[in-house]
């Protein structure tokens, strides 16, 4: 345990992994009762007024106990060496940082977090101003080779919250376009993410250019940037080496680099399949897919749509039963823009397997969904596709599917009876 000069809490990587239980929650932030977003970004070094920490909106003493708001943590760097790539790396450190400290408990990333506050620490006088104060100072201490001036700014008001989430949904797009035109068998080396295994201690992901972090916030670029800055964190390079099974997607050198950094939890797993050995499943995932007999096709459940899905489940609910280090055929978790990268479960039949996705899926992923259907020579795809308007059931969408001659109801047959 120590203290760090200036931030009068605990603070120490032994409370990575603290969980912050009802019995002991004073405040929640984000989670699925109220937005929380995080963005960290580059600014001038004549714009940072290094240190600085603004908060718009009530503090954490202003509400009651349990109440679940909205929360907008914007962070502020400049620097000589700083660059565009270091971004979202340094992004990613809000959850390494806030996870340290006693009685603070943070999960997921980008615009899907979740904060929680211990009674215990807001008693002793934790409010919002500390979150910047630490990481103003982690991160000068940690990056000082690329970072000169840090300014935090914290908002806890609705219109605030969306306002800054609708600006940085076009960052979160631009950064996800860097990968386009690599290819997986173009690269002899993936890399690993463990960034998780500090609440899912045995759980290894694996990004290739192709396949993006289930959660959506880092690609293969990304984890080249953040191995490059720290060689000794969660993302390492994993040489491809032999291959097991190029069509499933599995390599000897992944599979033994999954072993190990599983504990043996896990020999090996598939990156494109979600019938055979499909990569195991944290619960901080964009999106699931599920498979449907019936439909002989996938569904999609997305973070954001919080009703029921034709697999008979919520996407929370989902979540809860296949989560941990385990892979679950039959059920993928994958990030939003891997839906259109050209292996999203290429083994299975692509993107043709889609059956059905909420709404507000369809319309995030559309413009580069009907340029990858184009590409197979099947332009109106996402038209046949149903959503929660067609039905929530698998056999109240059946008709439709028919209707529109999906091309999943003539495929090869997922599961063999």
């Amino acid at each position: 345990m120590s203290k760090i000069t200036g931030f009068p809490f605990s603070y120490d990587t032994d409370f990575e992994g603290e969980r912050i239980r009802p019995d002991n929650l004073y405040i929640e932030f984000g989670a699925e009762s109220g937005r929380m977003v995080e963005w960290l970004t580059t600014a001038g070094i004549e714009d940072i007024e290094d240190g600085r920490i603004d908060i718009a909106g009530l503090d954490i003493k202003d509400y009651g106990e349990k109440t679940a708001l909205p929360l907008a943590i914007v962070v502020e760097v400049a620097g000589k060496k700083m660059q565009p790539d270091y971004e979202p790396v340094l992004e990613k450190q809000i959850h390494r940082i806030l996870n340290r400290i006693q009685g603070v408990m943070h999960t997921g990333q980008r615009d899907m977090g979740c904060l929680r506050i211990s009674k215990s620490v807001a008693d002793k006088g934790f409010t919002l101003r500390h979150i910047g104060v630490i990481m103003h100072q982690k991160l000068h201490e940690d990056f000082e080779r690329i970072i000169d001036k840090v300014q935090v700014k914290i908002y806890t008001e609705e219109d605030s919250v969306t306002e800054i989430l609708n600006k940085v949904k076009s960052v979160y797009t631009q950064r996800d376009a860097r990968i386009e035109g690599m290819t997986d068998e173009g690269s002899d080396t993936f890399y690993s993410c463990t960034i998780c295994q500090s609440f899912v201690p045995f759980h290894v992901c694996t990004i290739s250019p192709q396949r993006s972090s289930p959660c959506g916030s880092y690609n293969w670029i990304d984890c080249k940037a953040s191995y490059a800055i720290d060689p000794t964190g969660p993302n390492k390079p994993v040489e491809k080496s032999t291959p097991v099974d190029l069509r499933l997607g599995q390599w000897q050198g992944v599979n033994e680099f999954v072993k190990e950094a599983s504990q043996g939890k896990s020999d090996s797993y598939n990156l494109y399949s979600i019938m055979d050995k499909p990569m195991p499943t944290c619960e901080w995932v964009e999106c699931i897919s599920v498979v449907q007999p019936l439909c002989n096709g996938i569904i999609i459940a997305d973070k954001d749509y919080t009703g029921m899905t034709p697999c008979g489940m919520d996407f929370r609910t989902i979540i809860d039963n296949i989560k941990g280090e385990l892979d679950t055929p039959g059920f993928m978790g994958h990030s939003r823009y891997n839906i259109t990268q050209r292996k999203f479960i290429n083994a299975d039949g692509g993107i043709k397997r889609i059956v059905w996705m909420p709404k507000i899926l369809k319309k995030e992923i559309s413009n580069r969904f009907n340029k990858v259907a184009m590409e197979i020579g099947i332009p109106d795809l996402m038209e046949r596709i149903a959503d929660e308007d067609t039905g929530t059931t698998e056999e109240a969408i059946f008709p439709f599917l028919k209707a529109a001659d999906h091309p999943a109801l003539s495929m090869k047959p997922l599961i063999q009876l």
